[in-house]
Formats: C-alpha cells, structure tokens, sequence
C-alpha cells in the first residue's frame, strides 16, 4: 500500500531531522582546535557533547509535546529558526562558555526535527505506518550521525572549528524555506480552557500504554547495543590491531552503509509488517556477533569488513521496525511526545553503552575484551529476536486527515 505523505513533505521533515544526529557527531572532530583556541583541557572540551547530549534527551519529549499543543508544523518552523540564530551566534562567542550555551541552544532547536516531524506525518497518514516516510526519517537519522565527523573533518579543516557551527545557518535556512512551502498548515489551536485540563507532559498517561514501553525499552536496547559496537570496536582496531584512524574509519564504514538497506527494510515492513524487520536486524546482529568472536590478532580486512556488513543490518531493519512500531504504538494526539522520548532513548542507549564499554574492556582495549562484547552482543540479539512480539501490529484504526491547501496536489506520495 502506497505511503499517504507527500514526498515534499517527507524530504522536508527528514531536513529537519538531520539536524539533531548531524551536530552530535560533526563536533568529535573539532575538540581539538576548540581546545587550542580557549586553551581548555579534553575534560572541560567534552563539555560540548555532554551539554548537547543532555539537553536534546531532556528537549526531544518536551518538545515534542510543544508540537502536539501548539502545532507541529509552528513548532517545527521555530526549531529550525532556533538553530540559523545559533548559528550565526557562535561565530561571535567570546569565550568557551558561550560555545557551550550556544551548543545547548543548538540541541533544543535540532530536538524538535524528529517529535514534530512524526507528529505530522501522523496526523497526514493516519495509524497505519507509511514505511516509506519512516524509511526516509531513519537513513537522515542514521546517514548524518554516521558521516556526521567526515563533514566536521572537511569544514575545520576549510574554516576553522566554526564552520562545523556555521554549516547550520544554510542548512536550517533551506529548512525553514521548505517547510514554510511545502508542510502543510497546523489545524486550529484548541480552547485554551481543554488546554488547561489536560498536564503538560503526561507521561503517566502516555506510559500507561504497555504497547508504546515495549518499543521505548527496545528502543534502548538497540541503541545500547549499537554505541557499544560503534565505540568499541574502533578502539580495538586503532590499540590492539594497529590500524590509522583513517583506515579505521574505512573499516567501520560498511556499518553505516547498511543504511543503504532501508529501501529494502521499509519494503518488508510494507509487506510483512514491523515484527519481520526487526527479526531480519536481530538475525544480522547475532550473525555479527558470531563474527566479532571470529576475529582476532590475524584477522584480515576482507574479514573485517564482512561482520561490519553483518553488524550494519540493524542499522536498517531495527530500527526502521522500531519506528513502525513507535507510530503504531503512541496514542495519535500524543505523537510528538512519544517521538521524543523515542529519540531520548537513543542517548540513554548511548550512555549506558559507555557504561558496558568500560566494564568489558576494563583499563584497555583488547582482543579478550572484544570477544566479551561480542558475547554481550550475541545474547542481546537473542533476547531482541525473542521480543519481536512486543512490537505492536497497526490497526489501522486512525483515519488520516486531509492535508492543508499549502502541500501541492502535484506532490507524489513516497513510494
């Protein structure tokens, strides 16, 4: 069945989308310089990816309730206004502080992509799950973060540790541009007095449905799984086998390119529904894991490169399931909240992936370690694969409603 949304708004929403993944990645590469410049230290650096990591989990489901009370299209078009000042802001800043702040206001405005994106899209396609749209938001998603820092390694290398901050000011500018065009106009705002009654972010209500906790936990769980992998392995390929950081970066290229199965993912979840994708990630990702404990002092690269194809498969199945299964699961006036806590899952999997990271590989990385991750892997893949059923199956019982004037009736759905 053909996807409801029109491409234009599909290639708008994932624009915005791009936004949040993108400068949590691209700022990896411009520690150094920032460090030289304001003469701080790596510790008081990594303030910089901390200060985003948490706002943006703090700001995603805040503002993704925003999106559902006020709009998500005005909400959308503010995030977007909010990164473009950022932007321009920081090329000014005095001082690290004022980088720091400006990074804060930076992940406040990229956490209303995704929320208010998928709040949209909701309220154009109703309860059933266009794979195709969710296919395009997931490889925007998971596109900018994994070349996030080969973008970040290109602008401060052409213009200094700001151009990773001044590359916003076009990208939220056409953003905006698009939006205003394309998105289609927020239904009229509510009585203030029903807005009164209802909290603002009900999570009790919101967490009240076991359907949408089951997605969020193995939301967290995928993600876990994933920074583990992402983090660890570099290390063991940069310490232990000797490699460059840019053949490293070679090496774990076929991870990120298994975004380049979404097509073919969202095909299955068309076809056979969210439950099936998520089988085929935890099917790749056991086999993986089976390769991560193959590897060892002697590997070769062809052999490396084959468990990052294996590993990568997640990347594309998993999560786009996991999506699928958000969209079906979160009540339809309460989209934009769930999608928030939905991408707050995403850092939370992040951080406790440190956690583990450091629990297996101890003081330093090692091939001994590796092989205690790829067990950890191989047991979360089994324990995913055994809860493909908590992955809700639409019913298809939201109708869709009809979109503004301001959507072009030439605009073809996304196939």
């Amino acid at each position: 069945m053909a996807d409801r949304v029109p491409t234009r708004v599909a290639v708008s929403v994932a624009l915005g989308t791009l936004l949040n993944p993108l400068n949590s990645s691209m700022i990896a590469v411009g520690l150094v310089a920032l460090q030289g410049e304001f003469h701080v230290s790596l510790a008081t650096s990594t303030w910089l990816i901390s200060a985003f990591y948490l706002a943006a989990s703090v700001g995603q489901p805040v503002m993704g309730r925003l999106a559902d009370r006020y709009g998500p299209r005005r909400v959308f078009t503010a995030g977007l206004a909010l990164v473009g000042a950022t932007g321009i802001l920081v090329l000014f800043a005095p001082g690290f502080g004022w980088v720091v702040a400006a990074r804060v206001l930076q992940a406040i405005g990229t956490s209303v992509g995704f929320p208010a994106g998928l709040a949209l899209i909701r309220r154009l396609a109703g309860g059933r799950p266009p794979a195709g749209t969710l296919g395009v938001l997931s490889a925007a998603n998971s596109a900018s973060a994994s070349f996030g820092p080969v973008l970040g390694g290109v602008l401060v290398a052409a213009f200094g540790w700001r151009g990773i901050f001044a590359v916003n000011i076009p990208l939220a500018a056409t953003g905006l541009l698009l939006a205003r065009r394309w998105l289609p106009a927020d239904p009229p705002e509510r009585p203030a007095a029903s807005v009164a009654r209802v909290p603002f972010l009900d999570l009790r209500g919101l967490l009240g449905h076991p359907a949408l906790i089951g997605v969020l936990v193995l939301q967290v769980a995928v993600q876990c799984v994933f920074y583990l992998v992402f983090f660890g392995l570099p290390q063991w390929l940069e310490r232990i086998r000797g490699y460059p950081v840019a053949v490293t970066g070679l090496l774990m290229l076929p991870i990120a390119l298994g975004t380049l199965l979404i097509p073919l993912a969202a095909r299955v979840v068309r076809r056979y529904g969210a439950p099936m994708a998520m089988l085929i990630g935890s099917l790749g990702l056991l086999g993986g894991a089976v390769g991560l404990l193959s590897l060892g002092n002697r590997s070769g690269a062809l052999s490396l490169v084959a468990v990052g194809a294996l590993l990568g498969l997640p990347n594309a199945f998993s999560n786009l399931a996991l999506q699928a299964g958000l969209y079906a699961a979160a009540p339809a006036a309460q989209t934009g909240t769930a999608a928030g806590l939905f991408q707050t899952g995403r850092y939370v999997g992040a951080i406790l992936s440190t956690a583990v990271l450091g629990a297996v590989y101890g003081g330093a990385p090692s091939t001994a370690g590796l092989h205690r991750t790829a067990f950890i892997v191989a047991v979360s893949a089994v324990l995913l694969a055994a809860a493909v059923p908590l992955i809700p199956v639409p019913g298809g019982r939201h109708r869709a409603r009809p979109a503004s004037r301001s959507v072009p009736a030439t605009s073809r759905p996304v196939p």
